[in-house]
């Protein structure tokens, strides 16, 4: 039973064959699925899957990407997302200083106005941290006292991770931990306590070896799980159980 953490079916290029998609997932063993909002419309994209299918929850947020086209309004149509029974974060929210498709300035204040947002309505947080990772921290301790998430396919040091975890936080895992050049994740991923991890694809994007180069997916987490277990040298089960209770456990979910 895989709990896949963070998808993005709501994207076009899952337009053609979406529900096969979804019903392979289901024939690989992923019982549930969060759909995590990038904007406002894919935000309302996600909503809409939790009402098509009872094996998928819903995050709502504004990725940094797209900063710049929030208005102020979209922070109460957040909270009000909030309201609904299968939404169940705030999300994905943070900094992208890779790509920096909008102002970093900008990014920041979005970041903490979303925070904002998730202390009001006490719900955790999906964080995108792409080469950011000191600022991301930063923000994290001044403005998110008290809050509790996932920082998404980790990337950061091990200290990175040991201080989310001593935070109350989750290290998000997905198919770069399967490649060649992973670097120092394996590593990482062999000593966090299994408690704090969750497993993810972030369908479409990052593969996971074997099929790295094509279209992710969620029946593809399989793959992140087989392969945190032979790094930890534990079966497969035990990776699957945990990172299910972990999700529920953070997202508040009763299976």
């Amino acid at each position: 039973m895989f709990f896949d953490s963070h998808a993005h079916l709501d994207d076009e290029k899952f337009t053609d064959d979406r529900a096969e998609v979804i019903a392979r997932a289901k024939e690989n063993g992923v019982t549930h699925i969060v759909n995590i909002g990038a904007d406002m419309e894919s935000s309302a994209r996600s909503i809409e899957l939790t009402q098509q299918y009872d094996m998928i929850y819903a995050a709502v947020g504004v990725h940094p990407h797209d900063a710049k086209k929030v208005i102020v309004s979209d922070y109460d149509q957040l909270a009000q997302w909030t309201r609904l029974d299968k939404v169940v974060a705030i999300g994905e929210i943070g900094l992208d200083y890779y790509y920096d498709l909008s102002p970093r300035e900008l990014q920041r204040e979005v970041f903490i106005r979303q925070l904002d947002v998730a202390r009001q309505t006490h719900m955790p947080i999906v964080i995108h941290d792409r080469d950011a990772h000191g600022e991301t921290m930063e923000i994290l301790k001044r403005e998110g006292k008290g809050l509790i998430g996932v920082v998404h396919c980790f990337a950061g040091s091990m200290e990175m991770a040991a201080e989310l975890i001593k935070m109350g936080w989750y290290i998000g895992c997905d198919g770069p931990v399967t490649f060649k050049n992973a670097a120092k994740l394996p590593g990482i991923m062999q000593k966090i306590p299994l408690e704090r991890l969750l497993i993810e694809t972030d369908s479409p994007y990052l593969t996971p070896v074997p099929f790295r180069g094509k279209r992710n997916e969620p029946a593809y987490v399989r793959f992140v799980a087989e392969h945190i277990a032979v790094l930890r040298g534990i079966p497969i089960e035990d990776i699957a159980k945990a990172t299910t209770q972990n999700v529920c456990d953070l997202f508040q979910i009763k299976l």
